[in-house]
Parts: C-alpha cells; sequence; structure tokens
C-alpha cells in the first residue's frame, strides 16, 4: 500500500511539473525571447530539481529520485511549450 502512495505521488508531481510548465511557457512567455533559447529547458529542469531536492529531503514518501524527475518533467514542458509558441506562430522548428 505504502508503495503505491509513493507511486501516485511520483507521477502526479512528475505529470504536474510537465502540464504546468508547458502551459505557463504557451501562454505567460509567448514574447520573452529568453524561453526561446536552447538552454532555457535546462536551465528551468535544473532549477526546478534544485528547487524540489529540499522538499523531497524533508518528506519521507519521496526521495531525490522524484525530484530529478520532477526536473526532466519540468525541462521537458518548457520544451514543448516553446516549441508550440512556434508552431502557433507559424514558424518552422529549429
Amino acid at each position: 500500500m505504502l508503495a503505491l502512495i509513493k507511486l501516485s505521488l511520483v507521477l502526479g508531481a512528475t505529470a504536474a511539473g510537465y502540464l504546468v510548465s508547458r502551459r505557463f511557457v504557451a501562454d505567460r512567455l509567448r514574447f520573452v525571447d529568453a524561453v526561446q533559447r536552447r538552454r532555457a529547458p535546462w536551465i528551468a529542469g535544473a532549477l526546478a530539481t534544485l528547487v524540489a531536492l529540499p522538499i523531497a529531503w524533508v518528506l519521507p514518501l519521496i526521495g531525490s529520485g522524484t525530484a530529478l524527475l520532477f526536473g526532466v518533467a519540468v525541462g521537458t514542458g518548457v520544451a514543448h511549450g516553446t516549441r508550440e509558441i512556434r508552431r502557433l506562430e507559424g514558424g518552422g522548428e529549429i
């Protein structure tokens, strides 16, 4: 039962990180040039991991792997959000 709770926390954090970051980039950062750079998803993912690591250290049910997966999900969400911006503006893939 505890393993199922841990798995649902991991999946929930990963899905929320991806969906929220993708929507935020596509809606709010549409006109920010810095988000269009290639290193933006890497920076966002690294910062999300650094923010999630202390939280994972304090909470007993999640670990550093969850924080790492959350960072990867945020970085992927940022990358897909910028791709969505380029697609909606009629720009091609880089």
